[in-house]
This record gives structure tokens, sequence and C-alpha cells, in this order.
């Protein structure tokens, strides 16, 4: 910790926000959703695909090692399962990750000057919006039901591809880690029920599910009418909104008033379309991908740029924005352009599991675990 004292502190002083690598790292994959590559027929009815995110490089998440290393694999690893090991302490595992919080456990054992996070504090806001704090989102219905089944299962089996950052990827080390991953050890803590993922290629993933080979899959497939009929989906424990990104010397944007501003947008997208849909006024200026839009907001050939938020969050604290810009306030969320969210899928006769699920979710996110692990993947919230 005394070598990471100087560090942290010079690179505030360079950057004015995330000293850690991992959260300078850019989104360079385009923005669209990821059905364009991700195409298989289920039976005879539709096609599998993800919900509409933009295209990640586990190299550009967080480089997390929720599971620690072993000698040698258990048996079910060994088998083609990672087992899902406790959380051991969520508040003690967020640190290291979510920027904020670490410079508050630095300035109580002493390590790290209350300026450098006043410096670090400012600069996250500066990008997340002025005066704006991180926002937690949470998608819990008040009107649901919070009773804890009388018969939790005792073991769940969840199915996954390792190819979702930053919800399911390899680290560095090759351990299986994300988003989801600590999402699933959550619920099985609050379940107090064992549970093992399966890796598997994302087009097998419904087969799989529907042939007994696990129990649910986490890995964000989408709701289509199809699936609907074959299969029964969790709550939505995840949106990905569209956000407006204001570049320098825009003060305020609201698309609802007339303006001049030039907005710039990937072409043929679903944030293009939304625009056009619902604010057919605006001087909307599409570009080929989304980081050639990004890019033109930042030396000034754009006045606005609207796009996908988590996306935005990462190119927003790396190297390559700069500190050029930030988030105009307010996310949008339109499930007809921007997708229903993401939520869990498993067999439609499955009603036990889809309500101890449905508990368990809710219990996660009331306790606060859900805003723990939102923190630690996505310290520049994108809500």
């Amino acid at each position: 910790m005394t070598q990471g004292h100087a560090s942290p502190l010079a690179a505030i002083a360079a950057a004015r926000f995330v000293p850690f690598s991992g959260l300078a790292r850019l989104l360079k994959g385009p923005d669209k959703p990821r059905s364009a590559t991700r195409k298989a027929e289920f039976h005879t009815a539709g096609k599998r695909r993800r919900a509409p995110l933009p295209t990640l490089a586990a190299s550009q998440c967080l480089t997390q090692s929720p599971l620690p290393p072993q000698t040698s694999p258990a048996p079910s690893e060994a088998a083609g399962h990672t087992l899902i090991r406790p959380l051991q302490g969520v508040r003690q595992k967020i640190f290291p990750q979510s920027t904020v919080l670490y410079f508050l456990f630095s300035i109580a054992v002493g390590f790290i000057p209350a300026s450098a996070l006043a410096q670090e504090t400012e600069a996250l806001q500066a990008i997340s919006g002025a005066g704006e704090t991180i926002v937690i989102p949470n998608f819990r219905d008040p009107r649901a039901l919070a009773e804890r089944p009388a018969q939790p299962p005792e073991k769940i089996e969840f199915l996954a591809s390792d190819d979702f950052p930053p919800f399911s990827f390899r680290d560095p080390q090759g351990r299986l880690t994300g988003f989801n991953v600590d999402l699933a050890r959550a619920v099985c803590e609050e379940l107090g029920a064992s549970c093992s993922l399966r890796v598997k290629a994302f087009e097998a993933l419904p087969d799989a599910l529907m042939a007994g080979e696990g129990d649910a899959i986490l890995s964000g497939l989408a709701k289509t009418e199809s699936l609907r009929r074959e299969m029964a989906f969790s709550d939505t424990y995840m949106r990905l909104p569209a956000r407006f990104v204001l570049g320098q010397g825009t003060d305020s944007f609201d698309p609802s008033m007339p303006s001049a501003k030039r907005i710039s947008v990937e072409a043929g997208s679903r944030h293009e379309a939304f625009l056009k849909a619902a604010f057919p006024d605006l001087a909307i200026e599409p570009f080929p991908t989304a980081g050639e839009a990004r890019a033109a907001l930042k030396v000034g050939k754009a006045d606005v740029h609207f796009g996908d938020g988590m996306a935005l969050s990462f190119w927003l604290a790396g190297k390559e924005a700069d500190g050029c810009c930030r988030f105009a306030p307010g996310p949008w969320l339109e499930p007809r352009y921007f997708g229903d969210g993401l939520s869990i899928a498993l067999r439609r006769d499955d009603q036990a599991l889809l309500d101890a699920l449905n508990y368990a979710l809710r219990q996660v996110q009331d306790k606060g675990i859900y805003g723990e692990l939102y923190l630690r993947y996505f310290p520049v919230g994108f809500y």
C-alpha cells in the first residue's frame, strides 16, 4: 500500500478522474445490438439473441478475481463447472474497484490525503453531470410480494457464456468474473443454496436449459416472443439506458426544446431511430460508427452525443475522452428501442425456482448488495 500512495495521486493530478487502469480503458467496439452476431434457431421459432448491448472486450472492463485461485480444480469444475463461492462480505471486496469508496477507506486508515478525495469526487461528478451523484438503479416492483419461499432450492446450476463482458468474462488469469457472476453468488447466498455455473457457448444455452443441463440462464438472453413461449423470465435486474453527453461549451440540453445544437449519433443504430421518432426536429448528424460519433463530440464537430449509457460511462472515464465531456441529466429507457433489460431465463414449468429467484433479487436490492455490485463494476454510473 506504501507504493500505491504516490501513484493514485499522480494519476489524479494528470487526469483528474479514476486512477485505476481498468477504469481508464476505452470502449472501441461498435455500439450495436449483439443480435447482429448472435443468431441461431431455437427449435423452429425465432432467433436466439442477447438484449441490446454494446460490444465490449474483457480487457476493457474492470479486471476482477472473485474466485480465489486453486492448486487443483474441484471435481465439478474439472467437469466443466465453476463453483460459485460465497461473497465473504461485499463491502470488503468493493474498495479496490470503486474509486470513491476506495478513497474513503484510504482516508480512514491514513493513506490518502482528504484533498485527493475532494479532487476525485469533483472529477466523478463532472463526468456524471454537474452536481449529480452516482444513481443506483432500482428495478424492484414495490407491489411485488417479498415472502421467502417455504422451500427454497438447495442447489442452483446457472448456465452462462464467458464472452459477455462486463457481465461474465475471463479475467487475465483465466478466472470467471463479472457482474452476473457476483449477482448469482449473492442470489444463492440469500437463498442459502449451493450454486455452480456451467459455461457454454451462447448459442447453445437455450438448448442446454431445455435439455436439463442447468436450471437457469444468466447471460442476457433477450425476451423474444418465441422464447417466451418456451421459457419463463425473472424480474429484470438491469436495464441499459441511452444517455445524452454534452461536449465542451454546452452547458445544458433539453431535446424537447427547439435547439440548433448538433447531435452526433451512430448511423443505423437504435439510438438514431429513437431520436428520429421522438425528436424529429433535432439537428441529428449520423456517423458511420459510435466511436466516430463520440470523437466528433470531443473535437467540437457536434455539441451533444446520444448513445448507449453503459458504453459512454467507460468512454467518459477513459483516456480517449480526456475529460472532454459529461453526461446530461437523465437516462432514456424505451423498451421498443433499447430492450426490456437483463433477466434470468428458466424453464416455464419451474415456478418454484422462478419465485425463489425473484425473491432473492428483491432482497439483494433491498439490502444494498445490488448497489455495491453496481458500484464495483460501474463506478462511473450510467443512470
